[in-house]
């Protein structure tokens, strides 16, 4: 078989194996989530997103997360109703609202990454010090491969 088909088959059966695996690790991490936290993983991940990236315009939001306006609307409005997130006026552009992680918000999410965090944390010493080595050399390929389009 020439080299490339190979390789070709190769990548392609090492995207199943990484998306089986992600996938995977993603329903575990949900799973881990913390026990007051009743809000969807989409609302987390708006949170996540402020976090990370400060105030935001809603579609700015739904620009990083990949949805529609409209569903990152409703969101942003569920999340506002909790207390999670507020509204306030642009600094330089009247016409635009930007939404601001709240101080609950920030709590909330911070909890909840630390419950997940220490649950991976915990499996990670499971694995032997080349496992982990190979796993933090892989992180940002992860990484790479998530967020480029």
């Amino acid at each position: 078989m020439p080299t490339l088909q190979m390789a070709a088959r190769s990548d392609a059966g090492l995207a199943s194996e990484l998306r089986l695996s992600v996938m995977r690790l993603r329903r575990r991490l949900a799973g881990e989530r913390h026990p007051d936290n009743s809000l969807s993983m989409g609302a987390m991940a708006v949170l996540g997103c402020l976090f990370r990236n400060g105030d935001l315009t809603v579609g700015e939001l739904a620009s990083h997360e990949r949805i529609q306006p409209p569903s990152m609307t409703r969101i942003v409005n569920a999340l506002e109703e909790g207390g999670f997130v507020v509204r306030r006026a642009h600094e330089t552009d009247g016409r635009q609202v930007v939404v601001v992680l709240s101080e609950k918000g920030r709590t909330t999410l911070l909890a909840d990454r630390a419950r997940r965090d220490a649950w991976l944390a915990r499996r990670l010493r499971e694995l032997t010090t080349d496992e982990r080595d190979t796993l933090r050399r892989a992180a940002p390929l992860l990484e790479r491969l998530a967020t480029t389009d």
